[in-house]
This record gives structure tokens, C-alpha cells and sequence, in this order.
């Protein structure tokens, strides 16, 4: 499994606390960049720009990939292009939220 790979599954531990869901099947986790340092940089968004939850979801999206082992540097980049739509979920983000 490529260091990506563990990351994204990592990942799966973070839930958006007012949907239950988690950030990757959420479909809110854009890319994850992994430089031959093992630095990591996590390109994400948020359901909306005024989302309440912004720095809890953020803080625990950058403490789960510190929390991966082969990791060094980690910076989690929040960006609102393109927007976050229900049609980024994953199958099983659809299914848990009953679409």
C-alpha cells in the first residue's frame, strides 16, 4: 500500500461530526500530495464556506496524517473551487446518507 493509499484510509477515522460521515467517503478530500521527504500536503474542502465545524474538521484531518507513521511535515490546505457538491460523495457516503 503506497503511502497515499494508508493516508486516504487513515482519513476514514475523521467524521464530520454533524453529518456522521467521514471526510473521504464525504467526498471532501481533493488530493494528497506526498513529496520524497514524506512531507504531505492535503487538499480538502468543506460542505460550505461557513461551515461551524471548519477548524475541528481541519485539526483532525492534520492530526490523523501526523499520526501516520512515514509522515514528517503536514499541511492541510482548505480550498472552496470547486465547490463541494453531494456528487463528490463516494457510493458508500451516498448510502450512509440515504441518497
Amino acid at each position: 500500500m503506497s503511502l497515499v493509499e494508508k493516508i486516504r484510509e487513515e482519513l476514514k477515522s475523521v467524521y464530520d461530526p454533524e453529518l456522521g460521515i467521514n471526510v473521504v467517503d464525504l467526498g471532501l478530500i481533493y488530493n494528497i500530495e506526498v513529496t520524497e521527504d514524506n512531507d504531505v500536503t492535503v487538499t480538502m474542502t468543506l460542505t460550505t464556506p461557513g461551515c461551524p465545524l471548519h477548524d475541528s474538521i481541519s485539526s483532525g484531518v492534520q492530526y490523523c496524517v501526523e499520526g501516520v507513521e512515514e509522515t514528517n511535515n503536514v499541511f492541510v490546505h482548505t480550498v472552496w473551487e470547486p465547490a463541494w457538491s453531494p456528487d463528490k460523495m463516494t457510493d458508500e457516503g451516498k448510502r450512509l446518507l440515504g441518497r
